[in-house]
């Protein structure tokens, strides 16, 4: 079970409650929009704090310990959150949904997306009972273009009938979820939410190792072997390779922080340009030269 409560404070599951604080200090001090003047560090300090409400309070953390990441439905924290815009207060989010209060959030979808009240489900609010709800979510499965999932975008669906654009995080993965508020069923006043299972289609130029991305380019003989810049379009921009004398098929090279965005450390990984020297063909070259080459090239390593 996904409980990334955790993983926001960057704390084992099994932390002790003084190792919680400790982190939660730790992060606070680092991310506080006073020091940290990075574009997402309000955001992070909002994602800490609220972590630090949960994990902090005894019966709110046994009730995440039961739940994990359901309760968010399905979803990371991070995802969660950001879910819920730039203007609203997570911590009481939090608070009303693990006290019962609802708040608009509407208590605990599980993992089979049936829905209850928050009005006394397990530790959900302690009251009279629950109720069954009309599950209004709707699942779905989607797949993005490689490049949208790397640099994240904007990608057209259709879901009964009605024809939108859903934004892509940079760094999306493949089996990833996710959730578009208020795109489910509707029924009296009320819509659910689409929660879209990702597929990223595979790229004819690119290969995904973790946050890195590894292209294979071709080299001209002249520049393996005496060194040259050549030409390479990324998904991003056309850049200029140094390609060193005696350069290997195979060979690759780094160029840093061109990969995949980590959607959790908000770094990106890097790009690796592999190597594929290209022989000219015998007849496109001078005749003296094929000569000149049969007589002075090497016949063995």
């Amino acid at each position: 079970m996904s409980k990334s409560l955790y993983e926001t404070l960057e704390v084992s599951e099994n932390a002790s409650e003084s190792e919680i604080k400790k982190a939660y200090r730790k992060l606070a001090r680092k991310y506080h929009p006073d020091i940290c003047k990075e574009a997402d560090c309000e955001e992070k300090f909002k994602e800490i704090n609220a972590a630090y409400e949960v994990l902090s309070d005894k019966e709110k953390k046994a009730q995440y310990d039961q739940f994990g990441d359901q309760m968010f439905g399905g979803q990371n924290f991070h995802d969660f959150s950001q879910s819920q815009g730039g203007n609203v207060d997570l911590d009481e989010i939090l608070r009303q949904m693990f006290s019962g209060g609802g708040g608009g959030f509407g208590g605990f979808s599980g993992g089979g997306r049936q829905s209850y009240s928050s009005g006394g489900f397990g530790g959900f609010g302690g009251g009279g009972g629950f109720h069954q709800e009309p599950n209004l979510d709707i699942e779905a499965k989607v797949t993005i273009p490689f490049n949208v999932a790397i640099l994240g975008g904007t990608h057209s669906v259709s879901i009964n009938g009605e024809r939108f654009d859903i934004k892509i995080p940079a760094g999306v993965k493949s089996g990833e979820k996710l959730r578009v508020r208020g795109k489910g069923h509707a029924q009296n006043g009320r819509a659910g939410d689409l929660f879209l299972k990702i597929t990223v289609a595979p790229s004819p130029e690119y290969e995904r190792e973790g946050d890195d991305l590894v292209k294979t380019i071709d080299v001209p003989l002249y520049a393996a072997l005496f060194g040259d810049k050549i030409s390479v379009q990324t998904l991003e921009k056309e850049i200029k390779l140094k390609i060193p004398q005696n350069t290997k098929n195979g060979q690759r090279f780094r160029v840093k922080e061109m990969g995949a965005m980590n959607r959790k450390t908000k770094q990106r990984g890097d790009l690796y340009l592999k190597a594929n020297i290209v022989n000219p063909k015998v007849e496109d070259l001078d005749s003296d030269l094929v000569e000149l080459m049969k007589e002075k090239l090497p016949k063995s390593l």
